[in-house]
């Protein structure tokens, strides 16, 4: 079973179809649908069912997925732990909450090129939830998340602790406004509403947006309130137009870590990642 083919496999999966694998693969699609063929041969199945103009996993191609993602994972890592003896080289995709980004990735991304100067990263930002599925799917290295984060594959090492505060509109009063949060799956999304239900506020209704700038917007403009890390709020250019008020540590104290599979390899470079991250922390 060549390892062309599962990865070839993996990117028809991910990509949603031939043609766009192949794109993702730089190759053409007819390279992609014969290592398909091959595969399905050699396996003496169908992987695939076509549905429409589309194609459907068919039930060997579920069973050879998880193996195929594992293969392959396994093949990048062999791959980037021969090369980093004596040289930082490699890939590392890095998975990242929108608020742990804008805080800590620009530096710790700089301390991780100027040690590991051939290392190529990949940033995915996303929420705590749906970074853990990614990273058990093999399509992350890691993730830098807001814990606890507790599973059997799962590794969560704990960087930093972050204050969340709730914040509202100078002259607005946050029991009669709703709530304003993040999508689901994001961990400050279950504190804010666990808060809200404790709290007791008349405004149990809650408005979703997808950034960081437009959950601070719109708080700032009077909408809504929201709890926000503490140092999020205060470097925020509408810091000025927001009343800060600190919550119980029940609700505030939220660790961040580094998440990564538990039968991974060490690198090196996610060692560096993590000092990088509490440095910078430490320096804000």
């Amino acid at each position: 079973m060549e390892l062309i083919a599962l990865q070839t496999f993996v990117a028809v999966v991910d990509e949603g179809g031939i043609l766009a694998a192949s794109r993702q693969l730089n190759t053409v699609q007819s390279n992609v649908t014969s290592r398909i063929h091959r595969l399905e041969e050699e396996l003496g199945c169908a992987l695939f069912f076509r549905k429409g103009r589309g194609l459907e996993l068919a039930p060997a191609g579920r069973v050879l997925l998880d193996y195929a993602r594992r293969m392959v994972l396994l093949a990048r890592q062999t791959s980037d732990a021969v090369r980093q003896v004596g040289i930082s080289a490699g890939e590392l995709r890095i998975g990242s909450m929108e608020t742990i980004a804008a805080l800590y990735l620009p530096k710790a991304l700089r301390a991780l090129k100027a040690t590991h100067t051939q290392l190529a990263l990949r940033v995915l930002t996303d929420t705590s939830s749906a970074l853990t599925e990614k990273v058990l799917d093999h399509k992350l290295e890691c993730a830098l998340v807001a814990g606890p984060i507790v599973h059997p594959d799962i590794e969560f090492d704990v960087l930093i602790i972050e204050e969340l505060v709730q914040i509202h509109a100078v002259g607005t009063d946050p029991v009669l406004q709703p709530l304003i949060v993040f999508r689901e799956g994001c961990a400050y999304r279950a504190r804010a509403l666990a808060w809200q239900r404790a709290t007791g506020h008349a405004v149990a209704d809650a408005m979703t947006f997808g950034t960081l700038e437009g959950i601070l917007g719109c708080v700032a403009a009077g909408l809504g309130w929201a709890l926000m890390p503490r140092r999020v709020v205060e470097q925020s250019p509408h810091v000025a137009d927001l009343v800060i008020v600190a919550i119980p540590d029940t609700f505030s104290r939220v660790p961040i870590g580094v998440i990564y599979l538990r039968e991974a390899p060490a690198m090196a470079a996610l060692k560096t990642l993590k000092e990088s991250v509490i440095l910078t922390a430490q320096a804000l």
